[in-house]
């Protein structure tokens, strides 16, 4: 049966919202018509605003919408998905696991703002010359960055290597995802253990269709470019 299931996503090269729940259902295999919604300002005069208005009362991506029922904001769309398609492993089957997969998803959903302001997602971009200058002046980035890379090694160190946080790609992974295109695109120092589950993450089968796809969209916005003025 053909899924009625819409998500309604901005540009794949920077909008990291977006990216979340696109690849998790991509890579859990839930199916899904996507809608993209071109950034071309965020003014309320932008056709992006217009259109994102007509979803939901904030204006924003991604929104999914279910034969009519619409949700917005990762967290809801990512608990309405497990519930939606219980046995797809949107979160780890351990009860344990479980609640720390939520714990580190909600760390990820309302912190790191100096990682977020100081290094929006870019992912055509190479802005290691940028990074470089980002992480000698700015100690909050390196602060998220350091936070991050702990979190991450204490969860490989209770899995062991070559696995995700939670041992499958689930939720939390995709939550991290856009963070991964953060630290590859600025090339921030992280050791050799955090790259390698770098590599995992965009190797795997649902991020690396959005890399492909981000890549090939060739839409260069200038409002989404604090560090270029062309490509």
């Amino acid at each position: 049966m053909t899924s009625l299931i819409q998500l309604h996503i901005g540009n794949k090269n920077y909008s990291s919202w977006s990216m979340r729940p696109w690849v998790l259902m991509r890579q859990l295999g839930i199916g899904f018509e996507e809608v993209m919604i071109r950034f071309d300002g965020f003014g309320p005069d932008s056709n992006f605003k217009r259109a994102t208005l007509k979803l939901n009362p904030l204006g924003k991506v991604p929104v999914l919408n279910d034969d009519g029922l619409v949700i917005w904001d990762t967290l809801a769309i990512i608990e309405y998905l497990a519930e939606r398609f219980p046995g797809a492993g949107v979160w780890p089957r351990d009860r344990r696991l479980r609640a720390r997969a939520r714990s580190l998803c909600n760390d990820m959903h309302s912190g790191f703002s100096a990682l977020r302001s100081h290094c929006p997602m870019n992912i055509e971009a190479d802005l290691r010359e940028v990074g470089q200058s980002i992480w000698a002046q700015h100690e909050a980035v390196r602060s998220d960055v350091q936070l991050i890379c702990r979190m991450w090694e204490e969860r490989l160190d209770a899995l062991g290597k070559d696995r995700m946080l939670m041992g499958e790609f689930c939720a939390l992974d995709a939550f991290y995802a856009p963070v991964v295109m953060r630290l590859h695109t600025y090339q921030l120092p992280v050791s050799d253990r955090i790259r390698a589950y770098m590599d995992r993450v965009r190797e795997a089968p649902g991020v690396r269709a959005w890399i492909e796809e981000a890549l090939a969209e060739q839409d260069f916005l200038p409002f989404e470019e604090p560090y270029r003025s062309h490509r």
